[in-house]
């Protein structure tokens, strides 16, 4: 079983700064994916950014492209959002998320970090 915690989040003002922090316990591979995902109040869960485990690769949405970086810690078993120049639109509850490489959709959620962001 699949353990992930996130920590980091909090208020911060426009332009500032964050970093996320997700604890991962349980049974991982080298090829999963490790992601971010944030919802907004009265909005869907969306996206955010994932990278491969043991490789490295990175894919962003568009809305944070430039702004965030996603990174891991393969000896912490620690994935990381550090995020720069925060906005308000950013403000949201920010989940990190996993699955194997060959799953369609993410199976193990943490209970998720509340990022808010004054302007």
């Amino acid at each position: 079983q699949v353990q992930l915690v996130e920590s980091g989040g909090g208020l911060v003002q426009a332009g500032g700064s964050l970093r996320l922090s997700c604890a991962v316990s349980g049974r991982t591979f080298s090829s999963d994916y490790m992601a971010w995902f944030r919802q907004a109040p009265g909005k869907e869960r969306e996206f955010v950014a994932r990278i491969i485990w043991s490789f490295g690769n990175t894919y962003y949405a568009d809305s944070v492209k430039g702004r965030f970086t996603i990174s891991r810690d393969n000896a912490k078993n620690t994935v990381y959002l550090q995020m720069n120049s925060l906005k308000p639109e950013d403000t949201a509850v920010y989940y990190c998320a996993t699955r194997t490489a060959s799953a369609s959709e993410y199976r193990y959620w943490g209970p998720g970090t509340q990022v808010t962001v004054s302007s």
